[in-house]
């Protein structure tokens, strides 16, 4: 039976468990060498129980990180299950296995056991992103042409770096000689290990203060106070079936029409407090590309992110405990073999922006529902993987592009940032020029592109990349053939390009997937960023705001008469009276 906690004690528990995963996030980022780590904050912390259930995690964190912890921890107790092995005190557990868990393969997950009076009580968990993995070509991101699993990169299922609290050296020797930068990889994961194990140290001392009993009691409390958030929220909605169908990129130089202009598909089931999402139409796998997805560690938190974040939104709700109660009213469903329940050995290291896509079409989907809860269409995001060799050896490095937001209900979308599931920072111009042969030319807004409406999209970023010696690129990004969807009459947004300008000058229009490509010396990277959606009649919009946006440089007089029925006047002013006179003769 179940022991019941004073809620008082179980507020103060609540909080001590985000301490720790805040504390854990923080060491992590201090004790990192990367800057994907350090800056773009591309990691997970949490704590979850011994079964593998998510007690807390870190509030700077990636949901793509975090989210799929329970997943790691589950994969890894089937894997020891299955060879006759056992958990004991001073082990550490290495993680990165696709179909048990991981998001992909450079999501790489160290987990400490915690126990408690010989018991094992929970884990301790770190995951971050890596810049080499082992894989085929430099990098980790930017993989868009994999045979398969095995060409991705090292696969570790619940290898054990450390057997009762000693280093098993052959391991790290194995990730030393196969993976390109290995001090800085290495390093990385050497504070993952730390980190964990302060998480492990700070949550034993919280069962040494208050008991097992206690703290179980206190957060199935929180388990089932989440649920309960969630069910009212799901509940609150009319029962019935939302479908909804988006598409992506796929790889459009192929000649292969089975590779390229793939649908996803949405159909989202409300029946009282439970809602199934059903993925049933999205593309068969590709079984010779890397843009499968995985169900678990990348589908399942595409669509709880954004169902927890439309449904119980924090301005409305405050802080909400982040825990596995809040999936439990969610049942998933997509075919076997298709694009978001691939079959091993599909490869899958390029899944990052088709689940954001599918984030997008569940937002999509349950737009109808609740409109005043969501975004217009997003514009997808890009990452480029630069790399070289020189004297001192080779070097990687991962640039996450932005994307943008649509415009919302009372508010214009966001620009120019991670959307969905990622919610990674931009790496500093001054910390990429401090020690890469990389010169950022110019990082600005774009203009007149923006997906007019009451509430425009937001907008897109422009970054140019010069290469200061002889290197490479590889890019993975989606959203350049199709645009963000408008919503309730608002305008669809802009979508992304990338442009290779030549040294001498030559440019090419590049898609939005590129293997690995030799450049040379001068040679630049110019990315285009897309523009979300409008929201929103655009004749609705104020004229005030459509004349902040023209004096911003952000549109054109012209395009504020022909979109929005807006005069503005060559010196600047607004034009009442025309504009009365547009917006009444459309």
């Amino acid at each position: 039976m179940q022991t019941r906690v004073d809620p008082f004690l179980a507020a103060v528990i609540h909080g001590a468990l985000e301490n720790i995963a805040i504390e854990m996030g923080h060491k992590l980022m201090r004790m990192s060498y990367s800057s994907i780590i350090r800056e773009s904050e591309d990691f997970g912390a949490a704590l979850t129980d011994a079964k593998g259930r998510q007690l807390c995690e870190c509030t700077m964190s990636t949901p793509l990180q975090s989210g799929p912890i329970p997943g790691y921890i589950e994969g890894i107790l089937r894997e020891l299950e299955s060879r006759g092995d056992t958990v004991q005190p001073g082990d550490v557990f290495m993680h990165n296995d696709s179909y048990a868990g991981a998001s992909h393969g450079p999501d790489v997950g160290f987990a400490v056991p915690i126990f408690h009076q010989g018991e094992l009580a929970g884990f301790s968990v770190t995951t971050a992103h890596h810049l080499d993995i082992g894989a085929l070509t430099p990098g980790s991101c930017g993989i868009v042409d994999a045979v398969d699993a095995y060409a991705e990169g090292l696969q570790f299922k619940a290898v054990r770096v450390y057997d009762a609290g000693k280093k098993v050296e052959p391991v790290w020797q194995i990730l030393r000689s196969n993976i390109r930068i290995a001090d800085l990889v290495v390093g990385d994961m050497e504070a993952q290990v730390a980190a964990a194990r302060i998480g492990a140290d700070r949550y034993s001392a919280l069962l040494d203060q208050y008991g097992l009993e206690t703290v179980t009691g206190a957060y199935e409390d929180l388990l089932d106070y989440s649920e309960k958030l969630m069910r009212d929220a799901i509940a609150a909605i009319p029962d019935g079936s939302y479908n909804a169908r988006t598409y992506i990129d796929g790889y459009l130089d192929s000649d292969d029409p089975a590779l390229k202009e793939l649908p996803i598909e949405v159909t989202l089931k409300i029946d009282g407090s439970d809602i199934l999402v059903d993925l049933t139409g999205t593309a068969p796998q590709t079984p010779n590309k890397p843009i499968n997805m995985p169900l678990v560690g990348t589908v399942d938190c595409a669509v709880w992110l954004t169902l927890r974040s439309i449904l119980l939104d924090s301005d409305k709700y405050g802080a909400i405990p982040q825990n596995s109660g809040l999936t439990r009213p969610i049942t998933i469903h997509a075919p076997e073999g298709c694009l978001a329940n691939p079959i091993f050995p599909a490869p899958v290291i390029a899944r990052f922006c088709p689940g954001n896509a599918v984030a997008d079409t569940v937002m999509k989907a349950i737009a109808p529902a609740v409109p005043r809860q969501v975004s217009a269409g997003i514009g997808n995001l890009r990452v480029m993987a630069f790399s070289g060799a020189t004297k001192a050896g080779p070097w990687v490095h991962m640039e996450i592009m932005e994307g943008a937001y649509g415009g919302r209900y009372g508010k214009d979308g966001m620009d120019a940032v991670d959307t969905l599931y990622a919610n990674t920072r931009n790496n500093p111009v001054e910390d990429i020029e401090s020690h890469l042969p990389l010169r950022v030319l110019n990082y600005e807004l774009r203009e007149d592109v923006a997906g007019a409406g009451q509430w425009r999209g937001g907008i897109g970023s422009i970054r140019s990349f010069e290469l200061l010696e002889d290197g490479a690129v590889s890019v993975e990004g989606d959203g350049q053939r199709f645009r963000p969807w408008g919503f309730a009459g608002g305008s669809d947004g802009s979508p992304a390009n990338v442009d290779l300008v030549r040294a001498d000058g030559r440019t090419e229009a590049l898609p939005s997937k590129i293997p690995y490509r030799p450049l040379g010396k001068g040679d630049r990277l110019v990315a285009y960023g897309p523009c979300g959606g409008g929201y929103g009649d655009p004749f609705a919009r104020a004229p005030e705001d459509v004349l902040d946006d023209v004096l911003d440089g952000l549109l054109r007089i012209e395009t504020a008469r022909e979109a929005y029925g807006v005069a503005i006047a060559e010196d600047g002013r607004l034009d009442r009276e025309a504009t009365e006179r547009l917006r009444a003769g459309r």
